[in-house]
């Protein structure tokens, strides 16, 4: 072992020492073990012992970068017919599923479905996040009532299929 190892964080590294017939590990990673599974920072180093006795000290330093944090933005419940962009942020470049295209920020969205971006981020590290946009049906409005009058005569329409009216002429 020996140099600098870099890794995300949730990730681990396996150091491997070599050329001796006992090895003993410094923080705590064990004996006689030829390989170690890291997942922290830190120096770790191992003395190797040959069959004549003589040592030999190697030390690797485990750096653990920190995982970028993967969001997206955007409105997630559209009317049909509507469309909705979903932006992602936290990273430098953007992986979309579904088909929508790679490294952009924004995707443009009319289907219903759940559509997730891997983030990365300038150190390789990477973060996955999801959204789920819902399509309401649109309403079927209506109107009702007697629609042929003769002048001087009113009649009363009736607005239907939706919660909330709105009446022009």
């Amino acid at each position: 072992i020996s140099g600098t190892l870099t890794i995300c964080s949730g990730q681990s590294t396996t150091l491997t020492a070599s050329g001796g017939t006992s090895y003993a590990w410094s923080n705590g990673l064990g004996n006689n073990a030829t390989t170690s599974t890291i997942s922290t920072a830190g120096t770790y180093t191992v003395t190797v012992t040959d069959g004549s006795g003589c040592t030999d000290t190697e030390s690797a330093t485990v750096v653990v970068n920190p995982a970028p944090t993967a969001a997206i933005s955007g409105t997630l419940t559209i009317c049909s017919g509507q469309s909705t962009i979903l932006t992602a942020s936290g990273g430098t470049s953007y992986a979309w599923s579904n088909g929508l295209g790679n490294n952009a920020t924004t995707s443009t969205i009319s289907t219903a479905g759940t559509y997730t971006v891997t983030v990365t981020d300038g150190s390789g590290c990477t973060d996955t996040e999801s959204a789920t946009v819902v399509v309401n049906p649109a309403p079927t409005a209506a109107i009702s009532g007697t629609l042929t009058i003769c002048s001087g005569q009113s009649t009363t329409l009736t607005a239907s299929g939706g919660t909330s009216y709105a009446w022009s002429n």
